[in-house]
């Protein structure tokens, strides 16, 4: 008779069990009560909210520039962490520990920072202002400090799969007449492209519900600058709750709705490969 190992850790039960505990009283409880929250209006009243005028423009400038700069983050988390894992230069490791800094620099720090660097009397705003350029207290700052939260998602997702491909492989196409550019699309990119499409969905996410940093850099103008979250804050402080958890309602569904498009698209594309 054979007899059944035991597992040091434990079973699939209790272990199933708690996981499930644990990930409704974080995740799934505070999501219904937002839901419950909103049941407060009725469906005329949830309507009129979120087709104010005042709502959808906010919710059209928080994901316009949350998408802006998850894409700028795709192309420029790509190329941060293909040099990190192809090439040798000095300080290599000192400077990649700075790129997780935005994961534990508070957003507040940077939206400061980055209001003081691109106004019009900032260190780079005087110079863009000579131009005749001026990006304080717009959209073009807003994507500015996303760039800045949302960059260590797509290198962080992208470099451990390179660091896995072996450099044989580019060489190889070389010798096969392959030039940088299919080498990049026919070897290099179907290896990639989960980790890329990854880290994209992260940063969009962190775009989509960041707040703390796009209110030091947009005037909050109704209308013009103002993102979601901050409308969201607003109607809070106006004892609005209701109208406040209507309005996140339609950016959590948003939201899942986009990741939930993109993680499809992902395993469809690793189906078809």
């Amino acid at each position: 008779m054979i007899k059944r190992r035991k597992n040091i850790l434990p079973g699939f039960t209790l272990s199933l069990g708690f996981s499930l505990t644990f990930i409704s009283i974080i995740v799934f409880l505070p999501l219904a009560a937002l839901a419950l929250k909103s049941t407060e209006l009725s469906f005329q009243q949830f309507i009129q909210t979120i087709s104010h005028a005042r709502s959808l423009s906010a919710i059209k400038l928080t994901f316009f520039t949350a998408i802006m700069a998850a894409a700028i983050n795709m192309v420029i988390g790509m190329l941060v962490a293909w040099v990190f894992v192809r090439y040798e230069f000095p300080f290599k490791q000192w400077i990649d520990a700075l790129i997780d800094l935005p994961f534990a620099l508070p957003t507040a720090v940077a939206g400061l920072v980055y209001a003081n660097l691109y106004m019009r009397n900032g260190w780079i705003g005087q110079i863009l202002a000579l131009a005749g350029i001026d990006i304080s207290y717009s959209s073009t700052a807003i994507i500015l400090v996303l760039v800045f939260t949302g960059f260590p998602f797509v290198v962080r997702a992208v470099q451990p799969v390179l660091e896995e491909i072996e450099p044989e492989l580019e060489e190889a196409a070389a010798i096969l007449g392959a030039s940088r550019l299919q080498t990049f699309c026919l070897v290099l990119w179907p290896m990639l492209r989960p980790a890329v499409v990854t880290g994209f969905a992260l940063a969009l996410a962190r775009g989509l519900g960041e707040y703390g940093s796009v209110i030091f850099v947009s005037s909050n103008l109704p209308g013009q600058t103002e993102v979601a979250p901050t409308l969201i804050v607003a109607r809070i402080e106006e004892n609005k709750y209701a109208e406040a958890t209507a309005l996140a309602l339609v950016l959590l569904t948003a939201s899942f709705f986009l990741l939930g498009a993109i993680n499809f698209w992902e395993r469809w594309s690793r189906r078809h490969e």
